[in-house]
């Protein structure tokens, strides 16, 4: 799992990953099948452990806003935790579009949209329990913190300290009463301002 998540799919050759499990290449294939299915393994482990922070933290928080609250702020910790890689395996697994390794871009995207709709969930349930108006635009709203989470994980890969990216989840949170009311236009137009 670290040596995917450190090196990227197209990174982690199979001397990389036969050294760290400790087998040979023979054991890896018999095992897994081919290398993808290892990965594809690796992913699972990376969700129920360390990738698994940000989903819990959504589904534990009272509120909607404290759950997407919560699940940036649990992805800055978990992002740069010491003795991990930094960010997320999953948005920085493998390059989108990659011709040579179409079927793991495929799964990951497919893990990624898995995490938007989640967030989505969890805002329509906030719409239901009466804490976000009917009017609210929550597709908008999960797209926009899906986009704050994986590019916190990108950041966290160049550098970023975990400083620096709970100040961006406290920063997104800001634009929360704009972007969940109702009054909010759904152009994207600022109040009081005429379209062209």
């Amino acid at each position: 799992m670290e040596v995917f998540w450190s090196k990227g799919y197209e990174g982690a050759s199979l001397a990389d990953l036969t050294e760290a499990m400790g087998i040979n290449s023979p054991s890896l294939y018999g095992a897994f099948g081919s290398k993808e299915g290892l990965f594809r393994e690796a992913v699972a482990l990376y969700r129920e452990t360390e990738g698994g922070s940000a989903r819990r933290a959504l589904l534990a928080a009272p509120t909607a806003r404290e759950a997407i609250q919560s699940m940036l702020m649990a992805s800055a910790d978990r992002f740069t935790a010491p003795g991990l890689p930094p960010g997320c395996m999953i948005v920085l697994g493998a390059p989108a579009g990659s011709v040579n390794h179409a079927g793991v871009s495929d799964f990951l995207g497919d893990n990624r949209r898995e995490m938007q709709s989640r967030i989505l969930a969890r805002l329509n349930a906030g719409v239901q329990q009466g804490e976000l108006p009917a009017g609210a635009d929550i597709k908008g709203l999960s797209a926009f913190y899906t986009t704050v989470l994986h590019g916190m994980s990108i950041q966290a890969r160049d550098g970023a300290t975990r400083k620096t990216l709970q100040s961006v989840a406290r920063q997104a949170m800001c634009a929360w009463d704009a972007l969940a009311g109702a009054g909010s236009p759904p152009s994207g137009v600022p109040p009081g301002r005429a379209r062209n």
